[in-house]
């Protein structure tokens, strides 16, 4: 191991978090319905490092976007910590593109588990995303604002994480990369 490799992981992990964080906000911008991108860095790490790099990322994701757009994301870090956990698990031998694809469908549903009960607490169930249609449909057609919330949040996740963990299970084959977070020239 090289002795500057801590420094390497910790700065790979601001990036991510960096990462997490533009793209987060640029698929927001545009109102792309289902699709957040805002785990891809902490996704990235955790299947790179492991879970507490990824934990690590997650967590600093959500207090950055606590300090640029507010508190109310800074509950969401619980979110980013089980996509760690899970990834990490999941990716214990390398995130094939099978393995990506079975994450993605475990995240879709984990995910909503913590996450609906704090959008429901924080903002009524509705964010302003593309997920409330799906909501809304789901209240409409007769469910309980909770099962609506969540249902619509694993509808938005389905699409979501499973591209999130397809992205980084391709940018891991790129040769360039993986000697990047090995740590050669």
């Amino acid at each position: 191991m090289k002795s500057n490799s801590k420094t390497r992981v910790l700065v790979i992990c601001a990036l991510a978090v960096v990462i997490n964080v533009v793209f987060g906000s640029v698929v927001s911008m545009l109102s792309i319905p289902l699709l957040f991108l805002d785990t891809l860095g902490t996704i990235f790490i955790a299947s790179t490092y492991g879970m507490l790099p990824g934990i690590l990322t997650g967590v600093a994701t959500n207090l950055l976007m606590g300090a640029i757009s507010g508190p109310t994301s800074i509950p969401f870090a619980l979110v980013n910590v089980a996509v760690a956990i899970v990834v990490a698990l999941m990716a214990k031998n390398g995130l094939t593109l099978v393995k990506a694809v079975i994450t993605g469908v475990l995240l879709a549903f984990i995910c909503p588990l913590i996450g609906a009960p704090i959008r429901l607490a924080l903002f009524g169930g509705f964010t302003g995303s593309g997920t409330d249609i799906v909501i809304l449909a789901l209240k409409g057609a007769g469910q309980e604002l909770i099962s609506a919330v969540y249902w619509g949040a694993v509808t938005g996740n389905f699409v979501d994480k499973i591209i999130s963990c397809i992205l980084v299970s391709f940018i891991l084959k790129n040769k360039q990369i993986v000697k990047l977070i090995q740590g050669y020239n």
